[in-house]
């Protein structure tokens, strides 16, 4: 198994709760929630079980429907599974939990219980269809899993040492230097290339073959289809996904729903599909921030939004989605940055990946351009200290930073500090802090 952070926290978790809470990892499909699980349940305690109610028997489901006798519910697990729980030493795992909602519920009881640890598991969890019947269990905590982040890939090829370099270089405010600048951009490339789906990141390592990775993203973009078509039978979830890319590259100041499904899908309609979507964990949603400040989110634009695919990996597929596969040399040129193609909204999606991996909202704002027909944009807003940090990504170098400068004036006495965002190495132009894209999980 790769090195995955979240496996700390779950240590912590064990280590705070003993036994008080059960912990509920949320994600999309494939980031590796049932895999971490498992190796943390080999690794720390005595024995465990782990129930995949994805092939789960039909006397496993029936178990869940009465737990009035739990001596009896832990008693057939045990001779269903063939493992002896111990108690207060072993953890029982419920992977794939929303597709029985019973079980879920019953963790109210299982934890008052106390005998033994659970770890549930599940995507597309949040849904009202999956959990409109039953009492959410007060005694979860949940932790959200996302794909493999850039550290965690370093990890996985074997590089141990990179990710420091880059922190410390960070944290004196000093530059890496030209040779060693390319170096890492060329090693972060990779990373957005490959993604951080652990079957495509093991794909890369097992076989070097971009063609082979670029199979295995495309087998995990099939699987979200799937997903979609149960939030939305109509379709409309699926082409709002597969024309992120699309929408991202026409530079908008919002997603344009009405170019991709037409004029006939009401308002409240798009916003309960998008929210949906959002709870997949597929994707990522900025929203326009109407009024800028430190609390953002009472005054963001439920109507006015961007999205983003939640792994860049899949987003370079899902760009090209049109031919059969993506050509290694495609890959290549995308790798030395010589694709023609302007890639600015490839580099938005990495930000906007990095930004929510560490727990940020995504906000976005635009304001207009009284000398120009296009408003001045910043592609994202976080907060910090109660006031705000204006971020501007480009795909290459840069040439002016207007908006960022009109924005400042404006807004003079609300931000901290100001992120240019580019390929070339670290440098600060006054009180603008230019920085390479992989120092970008340091904001």
């Amino acid at each position: 198994m790769f090195k995955r952070k979240i496996y700390d926290k779950l240590l912590e978790w064990k280590r705070e709760s003993n036994g008080r809470t059960a912990v509920l990892i949320e994600g999309a499909r494939r980031i590796g929630k049932s895999t971490v699980a498992e190796e943390f349940g080999k690794n720390e305690y005595e024995s465990y079980i782990l129930i995949d109610f994805s092939i789960a028997s039909k006397a496993t489901m029936e178990l869940f429907e009465d737990i009035s006798d739990l001596d009896y519910l832990f008693l057939q697990l045990q001779l269903q599974f063939r493992v002896d729980l111990v108690e207060r030493r072993s953890l029982i795992i419920f992977d794939e939990v929303q597709l029985c909602p019973l079980a879920r519920q019953a963790i109210k009881h299982l934890v008052k219980d106390h005998r033994y640890d659970y770890i549930e598991t599940g995507s597309l969890i949040s849904i009202k269809k999956n959990v409109s019947s039953i009492v959410i269990p007060s005694e979860e905590r949940r932790l959200n899993m996302y794909p493999m982040d850039y550290e965690e890939f370093l990890w996985a090829v074997g590089d141990n040492t990179s990710y420091d370099l880059i922190r410390k270089f960070y944290e004196m405010g000093k530059p890496l230097g030209q040779q060693t600048n390319r170096k890492m951009l060329r090693s972060f490339r990779l990373y957005m290339l490959v993604g951080g789906m652990p079957q495509a990141i093991n794909e890369y390592i097992t076989t070097n073959n971009f063609k082979m990775v670029d199979a295995v993203k495309r087998d995990i973009l099939r699987l979200y289809e799937e997903d979609f078509m149960k939030i939305d039978p109509t379709g409309r979830a699926s082409l709002l996904f597969d024309s992120i890319p699309a929408q991202l590259n026409t530079n908008a100041s919002r997603y344009q729903v009405s170019s991709v499904l037409g004029g006939s899908a009401r308002a409240d309609e798009i916003l309960q599909l998008v929210a949906e979507m959002m709870s997949s964990k597929t994707v990522l949603v900025s929203y326009h921030a109407n009024d800028p400040n430190a609390g953002m989110s009472a005054n963001k634009d439920l109507t006015k939004f961007k999205m983003f695919i939640c792994d860049t990996g899949l987003f370079t597929t899902l760009m090209f989605k049109d031919r059969d596969f993506t050509e290694n040399d495609i890959y290549e040129k995308l790798l030395s940055d010589k694709l023609s193609a302007n890639l600015g909204y490839l580099y938005e999606n990495i930000v906007a990946q990095i930004l929510a991996a560490n727990g940020n909202e995504l906000y976005y704002h635009t304001f207009p351009n009284e000398e120009s027909r296009h408003n001045y944009e910043i592609d994202f807003l976080i907060a910090r200290k109660n006031k705000i940090c204006p971020i501007e990504v480009k795909s290459s170098g840069y040439k002016s930073h207007t908006s960022m400068d009109r924005f400042c004036e404006k807004y003079s006495d609300r931000v901290l500090w100001k992120y240019l965002i580019y390929t070339k190495d670290y440098t600060k132009e006054r009180d603008l802090f230019c920085l390479p894209v992989y120092m970008v999980p340091f904001l």
